[in-house]
């Protein structure tokens, strides 16, 4: 595995993590500055995309993943509510969360490694009967980073979209000119 692909996948999640771990007030930023950086990364690390055949189920696939396991660790592994201050949408991400990104990258990076030690063989022969370039498995990879990171930014956008229906926080104690009775 090359230094470039380790570095690749160790910024991601480095990003990642020091965007969504702890409490961080969901704007505007945090879904453009994503997408921006996606669109980027597909013009530089997507070689040669597949137009046809196995390549493009496969990275069709690899995007779909990635939609679905960015859609996971965003629903299930982090808490959106609103902010005691003001009211502003936050997301609440914690162990679980980084967990679940480390071990999404770590297998990323195994099955890279494997794929140039440990079974190089047995994979050339499955993308050549399935007609897959190695740019085209490689797409697919960076295909299912990017499906991650657009999942999570599509869930800030409909929270930002739709902010005024997010649970209010707790209120601990009344203010003493308000009424109990009020209505």
């Amino acid at each position: 595995m090359s230094a470039g692909i380790l570095i690749v996948n160790l910024a991601v999640l480095a990003a990642v993590l020091a965007a969504d771990l702890g409490t961080r007030e969901i704007t505007w930023r945090r879904v453009v500055r994503p997408l921006v950086v996606a669109v980027v990364a597909i013009a530089i690390f997507v070689k040669s995309p597949q137009t046809g055949g196995h390549g493009l189920v496969l990275e069709i696939g690899g995007l779909g993943v990635g939609l679905a396991l960015g859609t996971i660790g965003s629903l299930r592994l982090m808490r959106i509510r609103r902010d005691d201050n003001g009211g502003h949408p936050i997301s609440i991400a914690g162990v679980s969360y980084a967990a679940f990104w480390v071990v999404v990258i770590g297998a990323r990076l195994v099955f890279t490694y494997g794929a140039n030690h440990w079974y190089t063989h047995p994979l050339g022969q499955w993308l050549a009967t399935n007609r897959i370039t190695v740019n085209g498995l490689t797409d697919a990879l960076i295909l299912l980073a990017i499906g991650m990171v657009l999942a999570r930014v599509v869930r800030f956008a409909r929270v930002l979209h739709h902010a005024g229906h997010l649970p209010q926080p707790p209120r601990l104690h009344r203010h003493p000119s308000e009424s109990r009775h009020a209505v």
